[in-house]
């Protein structure tokens, strides 16, 4: 039996096809970037029509590299952006508008008057969540009722939503199958995290009809059949990328966190079958759901990242190449005390200001590219050191905390040192960085009964190097007070 798997991991700048061998190896990838639409102020859209061009392509170049053909493969997982939401015509395929992306901040005023109503703590305790625009609820509702004769359609069952793994899964069995994971339903602002089910109420407060909704199933079950690429081929796991890139870390214990770096950051930490309520503004979620059991998580999430790094080549042009942000950091003047608060689509956790904007402190005349590459990726840092604080007070049961770290800005070493600086904790970088894709393999390869189970899997988890922190107590005290006061500064209330 072959023993091939193809996972799809549908990012927020790029798509990504990996196809992995029996050996959960990498033998081949495809990967293609696509338009970030910014139509006003703080509203971010993807064209889902492109998105699923890129994904065909992808999948098609992925599976030319490993040099096999649809029929060696024996599943496919998924993995998306979450909280990205598409509706779309049932009859058609077509959907309605753009997908609103989840560092869109369209819905803002729709969250602050649906606080001042009184409804966020009803929503909290089923969802786990804040009234956030980042979340999909209010994004589904923004679309019923901006989109003309949208929310008659969805009344009368002729609409469909879901997040991208939705849509992709609508496409790729070509429209048999409207089905999500419970990963991706537990960030929708709809689904009682509890209950394993949409809520009626929540429902009803945005006004989003229950027809519009897709079947939740396991992160390992069956999402239908593809026959779009030469043979057909059974999905069998889905999960949002946060997610998937836990289960990629083997992050299985109660207690082990992650921390991914991609456009934004986000550190998971395993609560096992304790559904944990935040008392500093971190997210209870749902981790993974596994044979119907499921295991809940801490979450922060931090909105930019990797997105300022990928400002300061796109936006200021002061690199031509990712990689070249490192070390050019490396360079930057030890006396200037720069930083940068990232707040282009407002901040996430543990602050939740959705009108907060991004700033550079501490700027003289000496300042130059290698002051501003150093404070992008120092605020990546610090922003990770207070979601850890936040976990700590809120997960009484920790030990001594060691992060496992995933995602692209991984690779620079300085980063990483950094990072354990200024957490004063260990940081370990995995031999595989394609953690989220591997996650999402793991979950269709061992559905389909041709990987490892979970014990096994775990223990095939390889460290590539531990960064230690070597950064002195008074420093480390003075430059985090030096962020704190910079945070301050951008908060609007």
């Amino acid at each position: 039996m072959t023993k091939f798997i193809l996972a799809i991991d549908q990012g927020t700048t790029s798509s990504r096809a990996i196809v992995f061998d029996g050996d959960r190896k990498v033998a081949g990838v495809g990967q293609k970037e696509f338009t970030q639409h910014f139509p006003q102020d703080g509203w971010v859209e993807h064209d889902p029509e492109e998105i699923w061009n890129s994904v065909v392509e992808t999948i098609k170049t992925a599976l030319g590299k490993a040099g096999i053909g649809a029929s060696d493969i024996a599943a496919i997982g998924i993995t998306n952006q979450r909280e990205t939401v598409v509706v779309w015509d049932r009859a058609t395929g077509k959907p309605i508008h753009n997908a609103i992306v989840w560092q869109d901040r369209r819905t803002s005023a729709t969250c602050a008057d649906l606080k001042r109503q009184g409804h966020e703590a009803l929503f909290t305790e089923r969802t786990g969540l804040l009234l956030d625009p980042y979340f999909s609820g209010t994004k589904v509702k923004w679309l019923l009722d901006n989109v003309e004769g949208a929310r008659a359609k969805a009344e009368a069952g002729e609409l469909a939503f879901g997040t991208i793994d939705t849509f992709l899964i609508w496409r790729l069995t070509e429209g048999r199958v409207h089905a999500t994971d419970a990963t991706n339903a537990a960030r929708t602002l709809l689904f009682d995290i509890g209950r394993n089910l949409w809520d009626e109420d929540l429902l009803d407060i945005l006004g989003v009809p229950a027809k519009l909704l897709p079947a939740v199933k396991d992160c390992a079950d069956d999402f239908g059949v593809t026959e779009l690429f030469g043979a057909p081929i059974p999905i069998l796991g889905v999960a949002g990328d946060q997610h998937a890139a836990t289960i990629g870390q083997a992050c299985f214990a109660p207690g082990m966190v992650k921390s991914t770096y991609g456009t934004g950051c986000f550190a998971v930490l395993n609560t096992g079958k304790d559904m944990v309520r935040s008392q500093n503004r971190l997210l209870t979620t749902i981790a993974y759901r596994l044979n119907g059991e499921t295991t809940y998580a801490l979450e922060g999430s931090i909105f930019i990242a990797g997105a300022a790094v990928q400002w300061i080549r796109d936006g200021l042009k002061l690199v031509k190449h990712a990689s070249e942000t490192g070390p050019l950091a490396r360079t930057a003047d030890p006396s200037q005390n720069v930083y940068m608060v990232p707040a282009f689509v407002g901040l996430g956790a543990p602050w939740w200001d959705a009108e907060a904007r991004g700033a550079i402190f501490g700027i003289t005349r000496n300042t130059g590219p290698a002051e501003i590459a150093r404070a992008a990726l120092e605020a990546v840092c610090y922003q990770t050191r207070d979601l850890l604080e936040a976990m700590r007070k809120d997960w009484t049961s920790h030990g001594d905390t060691v992060l496992r770290v995933d995602g692209g800005m991984v690779a620079s070493d300085w980063t990483m040192q950094f990072l354990a600086d200024v957490l004063d904790a260990p940081v370990d970088r995995p031999t595989i960085l394609e953690t989220t894709a591997l996650g999402a393999a793991w979950l269709a390869g061992m559905k389909a009964g041709v990987w490892p189970d979970m014990a096994e899997f775990a223990s095939s988890w390889a460290r590539d190097r531990r960064f230690e922190p070597a950064m002195d107590a008074e420093e480390r005290k003075a430059k985090v007070a030096g962020w704190d006061d910079a945070v301050r500064r951008v908060l609007t209330a």
